[in-house]
């Protein structure tokens, strides 16, 4: 039930702006109250009042002073923990390796890294050229360039086909509005061109002088225009290559693995289309791979003869396929990979003689080994119960070595470079723990929980070993469960802070991800939503009744469309949950998805539905957290955002907590945090980053009351 605002109206309707209570002081801090300016909404003969509309007008000084007034606030709650988040955030920096380099990976004559340097914010990206004895190359210091930022992202970088050029992308204000600068890496002076409001998605064609690039509309922020620029051109006469006029799409552009071809991508939910062109004549015009349909996913990559092929074409947990780059109509298109029931490709990569394929059967990853020629066809083999394994950064074809990736909840991340034919794996590096870090002192299990409807739930765990399973545990039940996305079981040094003090983590793999195939994705969107949320709280119960948690220790924690996950919930079953933890929460879901002029919505009818139709606003509006708000006891909650965010607006967890505290009936803490520097990211540096970390972490141990 949604609430209808005509109590409030009946109390008369206040000024816009803020109001502190005059008792307010630093001891007995009390929060601030959103003024009411009722706003009628009304569709399909259905009318909602929205008192806290106001709060979308970013420019609105009163909307900055309430935001300021809600962090003052939030500060004094949070005073008390003032020592206890200092320690965290040495605690968390202090297993942290600060002076570290990634593990350097070859394409063509150079090798490629990242190295870190204690004390500072950013990377440093280098390379070598030759062999890893030879000197040193610093291709961007992104601490230089964040210099006089308050936040800084790196969204992309990209060196041309000769290697000899760098072109990266930068944002400034936490929005994703690049500006695309060029470097000439023999000299490493700045080029004259600069490209301004684009994304970060760019790519070279084979002439070293020619990028294609993408630009966002400037309300939605939907890439939609792909660009070609020549060096040395000026910008502003850059020729529009293609348009995307669906708005339910976006374009990116790409190059294949081989180098031959240039990929124009469209893509939305549930479609996709690509044209080609050979990267060898950047002048050249686009050519339709196949035309997009309701309902087809693919997308596309080229080895030899062959352009290969991930579709969901009668498969719905995908396959492989390949035609001939001569004929690539569909009639040719054969199977290389035939479907499965029980198993879900979620990728390939492509070497001279291989075929390394991603899979997830069981809810966990499975790396797919295939020469192309011969026997020798085998999976690598994991032995942990939980745990993720992932493809890593493999720029040539020309090798018989798979670089990849591995961790799970007690082991580091780690990278590995394996031998595909005589079956050996080298640890090229671990993620190095500082401290008395042991991973003997840690247990992870994966065990499953009935939904109320049947369905299979896993669950992956970690927690201290020693740990009795008698109900007196702090436990952080996370999860995600929208866009197919899945949550696997992975490795965080900071976690170690909560699991050290006797906090149980949960990872809750509910539908909307695709843990268990595209199936798992399919039951959990659209008319099928509220199982994401049912799923969750189901987790919550049998964790309780398992005795891992009780309801009074139990707390949960979720982003974005995760923070959708924890608003519901919190509706469905307050009682469950002691405390919440949300970032950028997606929570007034009706209003947003209405409004086409806001960024990603059009391209969002196929993940929730389309309001403008009556069955999915009912639908949808029996299960938005801002619409059913109501008067009732609710957990402690800590709600974070961006005032820059382009994919969650800041105004919503606003709205939502204004809301809550008019109708709540409970004492508990009720706080709103909002970054007035970034977006929908938070903070951009690696020690702002620990900050926020141990900031949200000092919430959830002083409610499970740990002050040390």
């Amino acid at each position: 039930m949604f609430y209808k605002t005509t109590i409030l109206l009946g109390l008369g309707i206040m000024t816009m702006g803020c109001e502190m209570n005059s008792e307010t002081n630093a001891a007995n801090p009390n929060p601030p109250i959103a003024s009411i300016e009722a706003k009628e909404l009304e569709i399909h003969g259905d009318v909602r009042v929205d008192n806290y509309y106001w709060l979308r007008e970013r420019e609105n000084p009163e909307v900055i002073d309430y935001l300021n007034q809600e962090n003052d606030y939030t500060e004094a709650m949070m005073a008390h923990t003032e020592g206890l988040r200092d320690t965290l955030f040495e605690e968390i920096k202090g297993r942290i390796k600060q002076t570290d380099m990634s593990v350097p990976y070859r394409r063509q004559d150079y090798y490629y890294f990242s190295r870190s340097e204690d004390g500072k914010e950013y990377s440093v990206y280098c390379r070598k050229p030759g062999s890893l004895d030879a000197e040193e190359e610093v291709m961007i210091d992104v601490n230089t360039l964040a210099t006089g930022h308050e936040f800084f992202s790196l969204g992309n970088l990209s060196v041309s086909t000769n290697q000899n050029l760098l072109a990266y992308a930068q944002d400034t204000v936490g929005r994703r509005i690049y500006t695309t600068y060029f470097k000439d890496l023999t000299t490493g002076k700045l080029l004259d061109d600069v490209l301004e409001d684009v994304t970060p998605n760019m790519a070279w064609a084979n002439d070293n002088k020619t990028l294609f690039y993408t630009k966002q509309d400037p309300e939605t922020l939907r890439s939609y225009r792909i660009y070609k620029h020549v060096l040395g051109t000026d910008p502003a006469n850059d020729e529009l290559i293609f348009e995307e006029k669906d708005d339910t799409f976006s374009c990116y552009i790409y190059k294949t693995k081989s180098r031959k071809y240039l990929m124009i991508g469209s893509s939305q939910t549930l479609s996709e289309e690509y044209r080609y062109l050979d990267a060898d004549t950047p002048d050249g015009e686009f050519k339709i791979f196949l035309e997009r349909e309701r309902d087809h996913e693919y997308s596309v990559d080229h080895h030899g003869d062959h352009f290969y092929i991930r579709t969901n074409k009668d498969a719905k947990n995908f396959r492989i396929m390949r035609t001939p780059v001569d004929r690539i109509d569909l009639e040719r298109w054969e199977d290389v990979i035939a479907h499965r029931d029980d198993t879900l490709i979620r990728g390939f990569d492509l070497f001279n003689d291989h075929m390394v394929v991603e899979e997830r059967r069981d809810a966990l990853v499975h790396i797919h080994i295939i020469p192309w020629k011969g026997e020798g066809e085998h999976y690598l083999e994991f032995d942990e119960p939980a745990y993720t394994a992932y493809v890593g950064i493999n720029p040539e074809m020309d090798t018989q070595t798979l670089r990849f990736g591995y961790t799970s909840l007690r082991t580091p991340s780690s990278v590995y470079d394996y031998d595909m034919v005589k079956r050996e794996k080298t640890l090229m590096k671990q993620e190095e723990v500082l401290g008395d870090f042991d991973i003997a002192n840690y247990v992870t299990e994966r065990v499953i929980v009935d939904a109320r409807d049947g369905a299979k739930i896993p669950v992956s765990l970690v927690y201290r070993k020693g740990i009795e399973k008698n109900g007196k545990n702090p436990l952080l039940l996370y999860a995600y469960g929208s866009y197919g996305a899945s949550t696997d079981a992975s490795f965080s040094s900071p976690r170690l802070s909560l699991i050290d003090r006797g906090f149980v983590y949960a990872i809750a793999h509910i539908r909307g991800g695709q843990e268990r195939g595209r199936s798992w994705y399919e039951d959990g969107k659209l008319f099928k939503k509220m199982n994401t949320f049912t799923d969750f709280v189901d987790v919550g119960r049998a964790l309780v009744e398992q005795g891992y948690t009780s309801p009074d220790r139990l707390q949960a924690s979720g982003g974005s469309a995760g923070g959708l996950l924890m608003g519901t919930v919190i509706n469905l079953a307050p009682e469950l949950f002691h405390g919440i933890v949300t970032r950028v929460p997606f929570v007034d879901v009706v209003t947003t998805m209405l409004d086409e002029d806001i960024p990603l919505t059009t391209g969002e009818y196929d993940e929730w539905g389309n309001p403008n139709e009556k069955d999915y606003y009912d639908y949808m509006l029996a299960y938005s957290p801002y619409d059913n708000v109501e008067a009732k006891d609710y957990p402690h909650m800590l709600v974070t955002t961006g005032l820059h965010d382009s994919q969650v607006q800041y105004w919503e967890p606003a709205k939502w907590i204004a809301k809550l505290r008019a109708l709540k009936t409970d004492d508990n803490r009720l706080l709103l945090k909002t970054n007035m520097d970034a977006g929908h990211g938070g903070a951009s540096g690696r020690y702002k980053q620990y900050e926020e970390t141990a900031y949200n972490y000092a919430f959830m141990l002083d409610l499970a009351g740990v002050t040390e």
